[in-house]
């Protein structure tokens, strides 16, 4: 048994342990972030972001809106 194996296994259990996910290769890592995602996304009406996300949103529409909004490629934000 692999420990992406142990993790699925301990999940219906209702534990998953860490120290099997730090040793999981990185693909399977993926796959375990998207099942914790689709599992958020689920009770996603029982997630409160916090208000300051809001602020920051509308600041953000507001700059594309006024032409203030300021865009880099993908390169230069990996190279911050």
């Amino acid at each position: 048994m692999n420990d992406f194996d142990r993790i699925k296994y301990d999940k219906q259990g209702g534990i998953m342990k860490a120290e099997a996910i730090k040793n999981l290769e990185p693909k399977d890592k993926i796959i375990l972030m998207n099942e914790i995602w689709e599992s958020l996304d689920a009770h996603k009406s029982h997630i409160k972001s916090p208000n300051w996300h809001e602020e920051i949103l509308h600041s953000r529409v507001k700059k594309i809106k006024n032409g203030e909004a300021k865009y880099i490629s993908l390169k230069e934000l990996k190279n911050r």
